[in-house]
């Protein structure tokens, strides 16, 4: 019986470890990553910063009630910054539960205007330790420069801090706040 709960008990030990992994800070190198577009075509960190100031990775899925109800709040974002050297990636690290195809249907349903990306192996959330969908990180000359919520509020925000964080550093401006919580469902990969 002690044995049992002695493994028990080191098992969740390391779960709980793993679920307590630092999100990268503010100011550190954005890891790079591979993944394939819906359109086939290979989507990367270096691709996607040539010719943008500012870089939004969000990590998102198809079946995470949260990260749905974001989908029309993405699509705003890319029309307000459309145009100003801005490259929206929504990618998809869900390998567990969702597929390229779903993908490609629910981007067609919904009209994106946006780069939709999946990592089928899972690495970009574990490299940018990403928890939950909708997960943003804001990406400036290569360094992380905001990581959080897209706003304060599912339902009625008040304040959207992707759009601020992204008009600061277009204004050459620090974003403030520079991290926030995201909230949202677990990241199935692996």
């Amino acid at each position: 019986m002690f044995h049992r709960t002695a493994v028990l008990l080191g098992v969740a030990m390391v779960f709980v470890a793993a679920g307590c992994a630092s999100a990268l800070d503010i100011g550190d190198k954005a890891p790079e990553f591979k993944a394939t577009g819906i359109d086939g075509k290979e989507c990367s960190l270096e691709k996607a910063s040539k010719g943008a100031d500012v870089v939004v990775l969000c990590f998102t899925c198809n079946q995470c009630p949260v990260a749905v109800a974001y989908e029309d709040r993405f699509i705003e974002f890319n029309k307000k910054f459309k145009g100003k050297k801005v490259t929206f990636i929504a990618l998809n690290c869900n390998n567990r539960t969702e597929d390229l195809e779903a993908m490609k249907q629910r981007a067609e349903e919904k009209g994106f205007n946006f780069v939709y990306a999946f990592d089928e192996t899972g690495k970009t959330a574990a490299a940018y330790k990403a928890r939950v969908t909708p997960e943003l990180f804001v990406i400036k000359d290569g360094k992380i420069a905001y990581h959080g919520a897209y706003d304060d509020s599912m339902n009625e925000p008040k304040k959207t801090y992707l759009v601020s964080a992204v008009s600061s550093l277009l204004e050459g401006k620090t974003p403030e706040p520079a991290e926030t919580k995201a909230f949202g469902c677990g990241i199935k990969a692996g």
